[in-house]
């Protein structure tokens, strides 16, 4: 149980960390899928386009959500945006970094994915394969429109027996996957010219307001793990008087029944200043409602005198 513990706390102290952790496994994972996923397309003309994009686009919006459930701020961020004003402001700078930071990493994934997909070729072949103009290719001169799209549409298709035998499927073929990679390898290179300028100009700017964004963020995060702490603490030392409060109200039936309770003695007594004076439902929920609509002010010097 010790063991345990010691992992639980050490996700709640390294929970950036570990929140990059998690953003490189959904990455590895997308390109996991990728490669296990039996890609079919149809080579339908008025199917291949659907399917095409649906694989390319569909899977990163699925890893983009994962992304968003399985990072904790997420939450703490909409609650912190949605709380009412109280006795502490709400700054726009602090919801806003974290914002950021929440879609950065929950975007790593499904781009990994969209650029896995565009350097293999073969959504994107299979998507607009029937949008190829045949004039460019030599094999489809002396065919009707309505057969030239039938044909474009099995492009993808190498082992259909209209085209396998034709000589310009490979031309199609190589030229969509030429324009799949250069796209591809061109998002790339565009992401990592971006992050090289964020990382090297963000010197360049106000410093200070990005320490405060991230410290408050940081503060934000760790006090309602403090408070929820503090919460589960006070539920079970409240349940822990309330079964003795029972226990001893039922001490009568418990000796006509003959059974024999153990006395908790000094240890009880001991933990109930622990509650704070808060021994009753309605005090609960009112502490609840006054934390979550009057938070306390952001100072501790009144405190400190006390």
């Amino acid at each position: 149980m010790d063991r345990f513990r010691m992992i639980f706390q050490y996700f709640q102290s390294n929970s950036e960390s570990i929140m990059n952790g998690i953003c490189g496994l959904l990455a590895l994972a997308s390109v996991k899928m990728y490669t296990c996923f039996d890609f079919s397309c149809p080579c339908l003309p008025h199917y291949n386009m659907a399917y095409g994009l649906g694989i390319m686009f569909v899977p990163p919006v699925a890893l983009f959500l994962c992304g968003l459930i399985l990072n904790r701020q997420s939450l703490v961020m909409l609650e912190e945006w949605r709380r009412p004003q109280g006795h502490r402001r709400k700054d726009l700078a602090v919801i806003r970094y974290m914002c950021s930071s929440i879609t950065q990493r929950a975007m790593v994934a499904p781009v990994v994915w969209i650029i896995v997909t565009l350097l293999d070729g073969k959504c994107l072949m299979c998507a607009f394969s029937s949008s190829v103009d045949p004039e460019k290719f030599a094999g489809f001169a002396n065919t009707s429109l309505v057969q030239v799209q039938q044909m474009l549409a099995k492009v993808p298709c190498k082992d259909d027996e209209l085209m396998r035998n034709n000589t310009s499927r490979k031309a199609v073929s190589r030229y969509l996957r030429c324009w799949s990679q250069a796209l591809g390898w061109s998002i790339l290179l565009i992401l990592i010219i971006a992050a090289f300028l964020a990382r090297w100009l963000r010197p360049c700017f106000n410093q200070a307001t990005l320490l405060q964004a991230r410290h408050w963020s940081n503060y934000i995060d760790i006090e309602q793990k403090i408070f929820e702490e503090t919460c589960c603490e006070h539920s079970r030392l409240f349940a822990h008087k309330c079964i003795l409060h029972f226990f001893e109200s039922m001490q009568q039936e418990i000796k006509l029944h003959s059974f024999s309770l153990p006395r908790e003695g000094e240890g009880a007594e001991g933990k109930e200043d622990l509650l704070r004076g808060i021994t009753d439902q309605d005090q609960v929920n009112k502490l609840l409602k006054m934390w979550y609509y009057e938070k306390p002010p952001l100072d501790v010097s009144q405190v400190a005198q006390r």
